[in-house]
């Protein structure tokens, strides 16, 4: 892969939202941590900066302060998401003690339930099949990546099923400002649908105070009865698990299902061992890490790769790069089955605030996967796919798979 010229890099670039990894080589090779010009944002792209910044929890905050958004003309823009330092930050833009404490409360939920969904998860990935296959073909994206992972959180939060795709477009909305990528006539939608969900959870979680279950918004607002939450909280911490939640899920599955497409060697290798498919799995996290990249808010004046950034500078932690970093991996490029320590990529994140739901994604990628190459002696595209307009996700618009 050819690396391209630093001067007038830039991020938001088509090309380099369909394929952004001739731009991380770039900057991996020759500018680590990178400022997007005009903007107080750093990209940091190699292994060994990624996972030093993200350990230095005190000098780079996981509070979402602000989103690098592109302009029409000129360069981007810094979207402010703090408020003036009024925002409320909860679960995985929170900083300890308060991630710790709302880390513990979903994992009492998520640690008892995830381990007895897979029958669920496997009837559920079946029935998307059935309603997907037409002549021979099915969207692994719109039809079985999107529509899995959502209706299990809705399942583990305690959501209606017939509201799933509802919350699947508010969602992706709300997503969709992070990935930078919004233009005039849809800013008002995104912000509307926002809105729309917090009112949405928030309707949903006073009715499961007045009648108790054991799902997450039973175990939320059970910590709201002792004071251990307020309700603005409980609902911000479902907003965040509802929006962002099936992102990593969705662009794993798909991203799985076109590097088989794309690998005639590797399908046939899983075909021959399907105990290959869990090892293949962390590889196309690797490859096609679902987040991009995490923000990081600069607490204080520091230094990081021997560049100065400033407080209330940002950092982009680029977890694709890290992952592609051949200082890190060997034959970075490739799919390699048997790869030592292959669970070691960044595509969960990296420490305290490593994935909560890495567990409930395999899972899920594990049944979507099998199902896949079960239902096929062939895979194969069918016609153009396409990605997700974002620096923030990498997850598919459309794959049209062709099943023989």
């Amino acid at each position: 892969m050819t690396a391209l010229p630093l001067e007038g890099i830039d991020l938001f670039d088509p090309a380099n939202l369909d394929d952004p990894n001739a731009l991380y080589r770039a900057l991996r090779e020759n500018s680590p941590v990178h400022r997007v010009p005009g903007t107080d944002f750093y990209l940091v792209s190699t292994w060994d900066l990624v996972t030093e910044a993200a350990a230095r929890v005190d000098d780079f905050s996981s509070n979402l302060t602000g989103v690098l958004v592109q302009q029409p003309d000129g360069p981007p823009v810094t979207f402010d998401m703090d408020g003036g330092g009024r925002a409320v930050h909860v679960l995985a833009t929170a900083d300890d003690p308060t991630h710790a404490h709302h880390r513990k409360l979903v994992l009492q939920t998520l640690g008892k339930r995830i381990r007895a969904l897979g029958p669920t998860v496997d009837v559920l990935a079946d029935r998307l099949w059935a309603e997907g296959v037409r002549d021979d073909r099915i969207d692994y994206a719109t039809d079985m990546a999107d529509k899995l992972p959502l209706a299990l959180i809705a399942h583990l939060v305690g959501l209606p099923e017939g509201d799933v795709p509802q919350l699947l477009t508010w969602a992706y909305d709300s997503t969709e400002l992070l990935g930078g990528v919004v233009t005039a006539d849809r800013l008002g939608q995104l912000v509307t649908s926002s809105v729309e969900l917090a009112g949405y959870l928030h309707t949903q979680f006073v009715r499961a105070k007045d009648d108790l279950k054991d799902d997450l918004m039973g175990v939320l607002a059970r910590a709201c009865a002792t004071g251990d939450l307020t309700d603005d909280v409980a609902v911000l911490i479902l907003v965040q698990l509802v929006g962002a939640g099936g992102e990593s899920t969705a662009g794993l599955i798909a991203s799985s299902a076109r590097l088989l497409a794309t690998h005639p060697d590797v399908q046939r290798a899983l075909r021959d061992d399907p105990a290959l498919i869990d090892p293949f799995l962390d590889e196309a996290l690797r490859l096609e890490s679902p987040f991009r990249a995490h923000h990081r808010h600069v607490v204080a004046d520091t230094t990081l790769g021997g560049v100065a950034l400033p407080a209330g500078s940002h950092a982009l932690l680029l977890w694709g790069s890290a992952n592609r970093d051949p200082a890190r991996f060997e034959r970075p490029d490739e799919v390699v089955l048997d790869r030592p320590g292959i669970r070691s990529h960044l595509a969960f994140g990296k420490g305290a605030h490593f994935c909560i739901g890495s567990a409930l994604a395999r899972m899920e990628a594990l049944a979507a996967v099998t199902l896949l190459l079960e239902r096929s002696t062939r895979i194969s595209i069918a016609d153009e796919a396409s990605w997700v307009p974002s620096i923030f996700v990498r997850r598919h618009l459309r794959l049209p798979l062709r099943i023989s």
